[in-house]
């Protein structure tokens, strides 16, 4: 009963309060709309059982792949979100008596109760799409109504996207417990450490020559094939938050100007809440190295008759529903993690204010701090992903000039996005200076 009380009371903090709660249930929303489609199209390719079904449901596999780990990974930032906001009034708690199994049993109810509404408002997400998705077709036919996932399977769906905010936040509550007092001054670090780059290296390595071996099982090359996928995404993960500290630190060294060194402040200070921020077009730079390459190897590709007769256009229409899933994960983790990221630095930013920082410049840093990391990471996922499609389709369709353009228009609408979001953010940042001073 206290547990609950102590919920109630700080749930009623007050209008901006609710809006920061409403961020992660937003994100988990998207979550779960997007991870039921893309599951739902997959799924509907089991109703094929001919000669091509292994291939396309081939195909669905990997597309699955490459959209569902980033679309964890947004409803793992949905998760932490106003993290530091948590955290300090659980610290706080912890200061003034709270027992560990209180904070802990706060923390996990709040953050289940969040990705809970979040996954049931991404359920009726699921069904308003669906009249949409249904009428596209493969293999000459729409989807139709087996689009429909199973009742169970839409709960089960629900069921992990609330067991993943729970786990997260979870996993996040350690520091809280050990060290209130570190957490609720803001001296705790946000360490990343450069063994997660040599690792890295180790798994792409094993992942390429994996790929380069011969498998006489058809079903053993194809998950071969899909495990190699999966890592190389889950690497970017891994790495992604060191990728992002090591270019900042760089940056210090050589900051000329204001904004520079703040930016590369700002980014020192949190590497994993900035790759939250950008890690969405990163995981978009390794799908379009994907999509790319399909569109080349499908260059001049002339309709025949038999089984293969749509192979091409369907292939096609995957790759484009897999950049439009992917587009609109980077849309919805970009739009909340900035600005979720513009409350979490609301004491800065009002402090910056305050000493006379004009506007322009706060603004310049804020776009440095998130435009820098993101070119870096984009580049480098699409390097990985090129390292993994080489032993697959070689160098000369990686490079082939639709798949170089294919890369550089998603990587370009990516940072379009990133970009907007940024302007996007500016009147939150106005808000935010005016509550907590001169707003000037």
């Amino acid at each position: 009963m206290t547990t609950l009380r102590l919920l109630w009371l700080l749930a009623r903090r007050g209008s901006a309060a609710r809006g920061t709660m409403a961020l992660p249930v937003v994100a988990f929303a998207a979550t779960t709309t997007l991870l039921l489609t893309v599951l739902a199209g997959a799924v509907s390719f089991l109703r094929w059982q001919d000669e091509m079904a292994t291939f396309y449901q081939s195909l669905a596999a990997l597309a699955v792949i490459l959209l569902v780990l980033p679309l964890l990974t947004l409803g793992g930032s949905a998760a932490r979100l106003s993290a530091r906001r948590r955290d300090d009034r659980l610290a706080t708690l912890r200061l003034l008596g709270a027992t560990p199994a209180t904070v802990a049993a706060m923390t996990v109810a709040e953050s289940a109760a969040l990705a809970l509404g979040g996954a049931v408002a991404g359920v009726l997400g699921y069904f308003l799409l669906g009249p949409a998705v249904q009428q596209v077709p493969f293999r000459g036919e729409p989807i139709g109504a087996a689009y429909w996932l199973p009742p169970l399977a839409v709960l089960a769906a629900v069921a992990a996207v609330t067991v993943l905010g729970a786990v997260s936040a979870a996993v996040g509550l350690r520091r809280v417990v050990i060290s209130p007092l570190g957490v609720r001054t803001r001296q705790s670090t946000d360490r990343v450490r450069g063994a997660r780059a040599v690792v890295a290296v180790v798994v792409v390595a094993v992942a390429v020559v994996a790929l380069q071996s011969s498998f006489r099982d058809v079903a053993v090359a194809v998950a071969v094939i899909l495990g190699a996928f999966a890592a190389g995404l889950g690497v970017l993960n891994l790495v992604g938050p060191w990728a992002v500290g090591v270019v900042a630190r760089v940056q210090l060294r050589r900051a000329m100007t204001v904004e520079k060194l703040i930016a590369a402040r700002q980014v020192l200070e949190a590497p994993k809440a900035v790759w939250r921020q950008v890690g969405g077009v990163a995981m978009t730079s390794f799908v379009a190295v994907f999509a790319g390459t399909g569109v080349a190897m499908m260059a001049g590709q002339e309709p025949t008759s038999g089984p293969e007769m749509y192979l091409a256009q369907d292939i096609r229409t995957g790759i484009l529903i897999t950049l439009v899933a992917s587009f609109l994960t980077v849309a919805c983790s970009v739009g909340v993690n900035q600005t979720a990221q513009v409350l979490d630095r609301a004491d800065l930013y009002v402090s910056l204010d305050k000493l006379g920082m004009p506007r322009k410049t706060l603004d310049a840093a804020r776009t440095r701090a998130v435009m820098v990391p993101l070119l870096t990471v984009a580049l480098g996922s699409a390097g990985v992903a090129a390292a993994l499609m080489l032993p697959l389709v070689g160098l000369a369709l990686v490079m082939a000039p639709l798949s170089v353009a294919v890369l550089l228009a998603c990587m370009a609408a990516g940072v379009g996005l990133v970009r907007l979001a940024l302007v996007g953010t500016r009147p939150v940042v106005g808000a935010v200076l005016a509550a907590g001073g001169t707003g000037a």
